[in-house]
Order: C-alpha cells, then structure tokens, then sequence
C-alpha cells in the first residue's frame, strides 16, 4: 500500500487543526489566568463589580472601612465621661458632709451670704417647681402624652426612673443628717426638691424628643426648659434660704446619673424608628 502523507498546514491556513489561544479571549477552564476574565484572578485586580471593589472589614471578613453610613458617631465615651464626673462630684460632697470637712464650713460661709436675697416671692416660686404637686404632675402629662402617641415601655421606665429618687435620697438624707439652714432640723441633704425637678423635667424632655411632636415643639425646647426648670429650682431653694449650696449642687450631680437608663431606652428608641418628626 501507499502511504498518503498529510500536508502540512502553515500558518496561514485555515484547517481543522487545534485552536490557538489569542490575546483577549476568555476560557472558562483556564481559571486564574491572566485576562482571563473569570471571578478567580491572580493578578490582584479587584473585578469590576461593586462586591470586588469592597475592603475586608476587621478579622479578613467582607465589610466597609468606617465609617459606615446610618452609624453616627457614638456619644457614649462622652455621655460616660460626664457621668463618671459627676458621680465623683457628688461622692466627694457626700463625703465631705459625712464627715464634717472643711468644704462643708466653706459652704456655710457662701450660703449665709446668699440666704434672704432676691424677691421673696420669686425665689419662693422657684422653690415649689421642685415640689411633687408641681414637677409629678408634668411627668405624668408628659407620660402620658407617650402613651397616647404610642411608646409603650418608655413611659415605664420614666415612672421608674421618677420612683427612684426618693428610693435614693431618704436614706442619704437619714445617713448624713445635715442640719438645714436656719432652722434646727436635720435630714437636708442632698436637696429632694432639686432631685425631684431633675428627674421630672428631664424624663419628660426624653419622652417628648423621643415619640412625634406638633410642629410649634422644636427638638431643642424641652431639654432647655428641663434645665431651665431645674437650675431655678435650685437657686430658688438656695436663695431662699431652704437648702445649702452644696444640699443643691449635689442633687444636679445625681439627676443626669438617674436620667442615664431613660436616655440610652429613648436613644435606642429613636434609631429604630428614625428621629421623630414633628406633626402638623
């Protein structure tokens, strides 16, 4: 027999001769090639997708460098310096009360010089805005306004909030038994009235900054009156001659840290639901 030789074929020839890979094709078995156009790439180019062109996030897991949108800046390292502040503040008044210490003579000093100053009549006003029969009737308004826009645990924990204060300052007032200014009674410290204008004002400025307001309430109104009320309520009682200094400024220490459980409920209220808008 003859044998037929096949011709060879030359490259420019078109035959049934294997493919030739060329620049710019994609293979889908030739995965991690480069310019192969696969999801597995070793070149370290992220692929043109949104998913690739995001940065690990903490411990190799897929995220976003912070900061990430929706996720405001935490107040609580601020929040939690203020609060520690205070409680050394009121915990230093209270020792020096206790024990009779040279801050407390230096108090008596200041409140006999202010004692008996201002109108009578205004400083006595300022006084009773830290009564229950004034500052329990606008936390119960204010709880139940909650309720009728329908907050459902916030009103109780401001409830348990306002039922801690008298927990807390009768058994101080009976530890310390300090005598009041002119007057022979004892039990003045640390000042109820001012505690009670505190925690009443200041739960009800949480409870309408975190439920929707009519549209005359701007966000700002209630804190400002709820310190407003209460610094008055303090000086009222100074001035007066119902409390010492220190009987006052020890009670404003303890309000924010009673407040502090109402305000972190409100504010993980106020996330989840958004900012409550005003109502028309």
């Amino acid at each position: 027999m003859r044998e037929t030789h096949r011709p060879r074929e030359t490259a420019g020839d078109s035959g049934s001769g294997l493919p030739q890979h060329r620049p710019g094709r994609a293979f889908v078995h030739a995965s991690g090639a480069p310019g192969s156009g696969t999801p597995h790439r070793s070149d370290g180019r992220p692929p043109h997708t949104p998913r690739g062109a995001r940065r690990p996030g903490p411990a190799g897991h897929p995220g976003t460098t912070p900061p990430v949108p929706g996720w405001p800046a935490s107040p609580f390292l601020p929040v939690s310096l203020l609060l520690g502040s205070l409680l050394a503040l009121f915990a230093l008044i209270t020792w020096q009360v206790a024990a009779d210490g040279p801050l407390l003579r230096l108090d008596e000093r200041v409140g006999e010089s202010l004692f008996r100053r201002g109108p009578a009549g205004l400083t006595q006003l300022f006084s009773d805005l830290g009564g229950v029969p004034v500052a329990l009737p606008v936390l119960v308004c204010a709880i139940a306004y909650a309720l009728w826009r329908g907050a459902r645990r916030l009103p109780v924990y401001a409830a348990l909030t306002m039922a801690a204060v008298p927990a807390l300052v009768i058994p101080l007032k009976v530890a310390t038994a300090r005598q009041g200014p002119l007057t022979e009674a004892v039990n003045y410290y640390p000042s109820g009235h001012t505690a009670t204008a505190a925690v009443a004002y200041g739960a009800s400025a949480l409870l309408l900054l975190a439920v929707p307001r009519p549209a005359w309430l701007r966000a700002w109104v209630p804190p400002a009156a709820a310190l407003l009320l209460t610094a008055a309520t303090g000086v009222g009682l100074v001035l007066h001659g119902y409390h010492w200094p220190l009987d006052v400024l020890a009670s404003w220490c303890l309000g924010p840290v009673l407040l502090a459980p109402l305000w972190w409920v409100s504010r993980r209220a106020r996330l989840r639901s958004g900012e409550p808008r005003a109502t028309r």
